[in-house]
């Protein structure tokens, strides 16, 4: 006879729950069944923005409260953008904690799995900044997008001058710099005298008049000075683009709500770098957040800029420093099974905060701050990938302490540091020796 087990059931978290599964030409969306025992309804709408409008009044015909998305490519932006202005809750869901579910490889499926899963609580929102820190993000990473293309193109300029024996790049460390681009802009107007193009030397230029005039001694081709003006031109454009860029990012960040400031922000002579921000965001960051994040060693002004643009300002939104750190895939794996682990590879992910953390973390080689002793202290140790990933779990840890509390950050210094490692070595020394009967003796020069 056989034996009848019962199953424990969930409880119903969200009553008025929908799923909708998101694709490029339609989407599927499904709602709570008219009946108990019925599976959700299911309708197929287009991906036009009148259909999205569409959607968004079938879910009000069936009093849907609360909508679970899947985060397919950026085609759920638009119908999350509707969704929201209409008032509906809407959960994001990362693809990847669904991809493993077997047996529902259909369009109708999935939605219907995504609303039965969002109707017992069981789907966690991916995070997303509120409005205004939303445009912000868009505006930093076209930001970064222009640069990326910008610096392809010095490449170009670069690759001409060499195809002509030019070697300004071999005198200059940067010939988008003042030296460079006047010499650049001489040759394409028909200058070829290298004497006469080294007299265009900046005064602060380390070589001197004769070493470039060496470097300007070049074959004048054509073809290869039509590809240098093309480069030329496609650089000052994007330069240009940049500029309207930024002045999209000053306006942003000012219309952002001030918070209230336990201290004044500190004169600190920061080195700018030519992707540095025109206007001063360093006064308007610390206006916005209430702290000065570029007092944390490794931190400037641009780190500083994307990482506010990708979590925003309210800090409270993870519990604690350590579901912060796991958020940006910054902490160790825990995969483990029968009390043993089987795997602490830090997770992968594209976050754009924890890669402006870890370029951070790199940046601290040859500081001579505590942060610096203890990056090369792990390097040393561990290896500089995992030195790295450690350096911006510490960061990423310090940047949350100062958003939550609002105090100022303060560097000990690297010889503090070591004398506090040192400390923390001999007294870790001294237990082992007395668990074993031993008693450590300093040596005592002769």
């Amino acid at each position: 006879m056989s034996e009848t087990i019962a199953f424990p059931s969930f409880e119903v978290v969200h009553p008025r729950a929908a799923g909708i599964d998101v694709g490029d030409r339609s989407h599927y969306v499904a709602v709570p069944p008219s009946t108990p025992t019925g599976l959700p309804v299911v309708r197929q709408f287009d991906t036009f923005t009148q259909d999205l409008y569409a959607v968004a009044d079938w879910l009000q015909e069936h009093r849907v409260s609360t909508v679970a998305l899947e985060s397919t490519g950026i085609y759920w932006i638009p119908l999350f953008e509707v969704l929201e202005a209409r008032g509906l809750t809407v959960c994001l869901v990362d693809t990847r904690r669904l991809k493993s579910v077997p047996g529902r490889k259909t369009d109708v499926k999935d939605c219907q799995w995504l609303q039965q899963l969002h109707t017992f609580g069981l789907l966690q929102s991916a995070f997303r900044p509120e409005e205004q820190l939303a445009r912000l993000r868009t505006y930093l990473r076209q930001r970064a997008m222009l640069i990326s293309y910008a610096s392809h193109h010095i490449q170009h300029m670069q690759k001409a001058l060499q195809q002509m024996n030019v070697k300004l790049s071999t005198v200059l460390s940067d010939i988008t710099g003042i030296t460079g681009m006047t010499i650049i802009q001489a040759i394409l107007n028909g200058e070829r005298n290298p004497v006469t193009l080294a007299r265009l030397r900046d005064p602060r230029c380390k070589n001197s008049e004769e070493t470039i005039a060496k470097s300007l001694e070049g074959h004048w081709r054509d073809d290869h000075l039509f590809e240098l003006r093309q480069a030329v031109d496609l650089y000052q454009f994007y330069k240009q683009k940049l500029l309207e860029c930024d002045q999209q990012i000053q306006t942003m960040l000012e219309s952002l709500p001030d918070k209230d400031r336990h201290h004044a922000l500190a004169k600190k002579r920061t080195k700018q770098n030519r992707h540095t921000p025109p206007f001063d965001a360093r006064t308007l960051l610390f206006q916005k957040t209430g702290v000065d994040l570029t007092t944390i060693d490794g931190i400037d002004t641009n780190t500083a800029l994307k990482v506010i643009s990708e979590i925003g300002t309210d800090i409270r939104r993870w519990p604690t420093a350590k579901h912060f750190a796991s958020w940006l895939c910054l902490c160790p794996g825990n995969k483990t099974s029968g009390g043993r682990v089987l795997s602490s590879k830090t997770r992968h992910s594209k976050n754009r905060a924890a890669a402006a953390l870890r370029i951070a973390a790199q940046t601290l080689e040859r500081s001579r701050s505590a942060m610096g002793a203890y990056f090369r202290r792990l390097k040393a140790r561990l290896g500089a990938p995992s030195a790295i990933t450690a350096t911006a779990h510490k960061l990423a840890r310090l940047i949350y302490t100062l958003l939550l509390h609002g105090h100022p950050y303060i560097d000990i210094g690297q010889e503090a540091f070591e004398q506090q490692y040192r400390q923390r070595t001999l007294e870790s020394l001294t237990r082992r020796a007395q668990q074993f009967g031993y008693t450590l003796t300093p040596i005592t020069s002769s």
